[in-house]
């Protein structure tokens, strides 16, 4: 199977690089908050439940403050080392023609090392990083707007049978929309981000001044020091942590809509601290409150700000569907000019070329988040199935980096080999830790991976087979030529 994937993937590749890709059109003011609508919705809804699975999901943390200051720590510098550092000044670098997400890395791989003896098991790893994605791409809209309008059953438990059925109406209405494209709903949808952000950074910055001591939780080595006393329960709390980083592939997915600029200026000025200062705020509330824990998000609200910030936060929600969905829209037309998918229409939205709208994958994708809501029912039975993915790709990307880094760029070892081993380590640890939920719902990303895998995998190899046999039996150009001309060459 192997050998006609690769072919094919490297033939495509090839004729990629020639076709090109649209520019980016507007200021990049207007282009960083297009982007907080469209690319940071995912990881930037984090703070609605990543806390609180952390202290009362699967594997419950004792609430005191060796475990509090240690999973701030951890998930910040988780926020600085992979999407900082790795996806946003590192791996953003390498796009293909102007797009991003794990078939780009492999695109640019197989034009300057295809043909080695390890490239084969670098196109099946970028191939299984993408059907992961796809995973992503169905369970991150289940979860964040359950995790959203579960809001309701907190302010009012009588409401709390409504919240399926108005999930699947708001999941209905968002993908409804898609076909209006990426730049109208990043229009609609940016400043209602920068709203959230405000809001978020807002409460949390009113929670940490009432406990200023929590912002010493973001040295490293209250992280360092949570290992040490308590290992295992440590281990087992980073399948929750690593709800702060979700979307970090999402957010390399997406560059090819706005560029990779804008997403920076928004992720470095608007995003992370946003974030920082809410899982902040929420340490700070549940060391004064540990009652809070039901939903420290909400409960970071005063009583009249309870509501609003419900609305607010559902939107948001929403919203954060949005990058994964778009993300998914990119690696399907990548996919298909790599020759892993059928050829399928679709629709362009806007001058820029990244920006486009794919009918089949927006009306698969809905009937199977809407499914996952059916099957799951609230957020926190999800999140155990969130991490597997999530981790998954970003552990494989950091395969492809490396080929990248040393095949490609030429990065001395002295620079490359510590931070690929920064990396690996990070990565490697969130993947294991995400292993142990696998009986609690872990298993549904890893099924779907495997089902897209081998769809990819089964039509590549097909289309490769199908291209070599036309050509076994076709007649050589010079041979046709040759007896043309001795069968129609006039006498005499």
């Amino acid at each position: 199977m192997s050998e006609p994937v690769q072919g094919a993937v490297a033939d495509s590749a090839s004729a990629e690089s020639q076709s090109g890709h649209g520019h980016h059109h507007g200021g990049l003011a207007a282009l960083a908050v297009g982007a907080i609508g469209v690319v940071f919705g995912d990881i930037g809804t984090s703070p609605l439940y990543a806390m609180r699975d952390t202290f009362a999901g699967h594997h419950k943390l004792p609430l005191d403050q060796l475990h509090l200051f240690g999973i701030i720590s951890l998930m910040f510098w988780s926020m600085m080392v992979i999407v900082t550092l790795k996806y946003v000044t590192i791996i953003m670098r390498a796009d293909n023609k102007g797009e991003g997400g794990s078939l780009a890395l492999l695109a640019l791989i197989n034009q300057n090392v295809s043909g080695k003896s390890w490239s084969t098991g670098i196109v099946l790893l970028g191939v299984f990083a993408t059907a992961l994605f796809y995973g992503d791409s169905m369970i991150t809209p289940a979860v964040s707007v359950l995790g959203a309008i579960e809001g309701v059953a907190v302010y009012n438990p009588a409401m709390e049978r409504w919240v399926v059925p108005l999930v699947v109406g708001i999941l209905v209405f968002l993908f409804m929309i898609q076909s209006r494209g990426t730049a109208k709903v990043a229009r609609l949808f940016g400043p209602v981000m920068l709203v959230y952000f405000g809001v978020i950074a807002t409460l949390g910055v009113i929670s940490v001044i009432q406990t200023p001591g929590v912002i010493w939780a973001l040295s490293p080595h209250y992280a360092a020091n949570m290992f040490i006393a308590d290992p295992f329960r440590g281990f087992l709390a980073m399948g929750s942590a690593v709800l702060a980083v979700t979307g970090a592939e999402a957010l390399y997915a997406d560059m090819g809509h706005f560029g990779r600029n804008p997403i920076r200026v928004s992720w470095l000025f608007i995003v992370l601290p946003a974030l920082v200062c809410n899982y902040l705020g929420q340490a700070a509330l549940l060391s004064r409150n540990p009652l809070a824990l039901q939903s420290p998000f909400y409960f970071l609200a005063p009583d009249w700000f309870q509501w609003p910030l419900l609305l607010i936060a559902s939107a948001a929600a929403v919203i954060a569907s949005q990058a994964v969905i778009t993300g998914a829209f990119s690696v399907t037309q990548q996919a298909i000019q790599l020759g892993f998918i059928p050829r399928m229409s679709i629709k362009y939205t806007s001058v820029n070329a990244g920006q486009i709208y794919i009918p089949v994958i927006n009306t698969a994708l809905m009937i199977a988040v809407i499914l996952l809501v059916l099957m799951f029912q609230k957020s926190s039975n999800l999140t155990a199935a969130y991490g597997i993915a999530v981790t998954g790709a970003m552990a494989i990307d950091n395969v492809l980096l490396a080929v990248v880094l040393f095949s490609m760029w030429k990065w001395k070892p002295y620079l490359s080999v510590p931070l690929l081993a920064l990396f690996f380590a990070l990565d490697a640890a969130y993947l294991a830790a995400n292993f142990t939920k696998i009986p609690d719902g872990g298993w549904v990303p890893l099924a779907m991976g495997l089902v897209i895998f081998t769809l990819l995998t089964t039509w590549s190899r097909g289309r490769a087979l199908m291209r070599q046999n036309m050509a076994e039996g076709s007649i050589p150009m010079e041979v046709f030529a040759k007896s043309a001309g001795q069968r129609f060459r006039l006498p005499g």
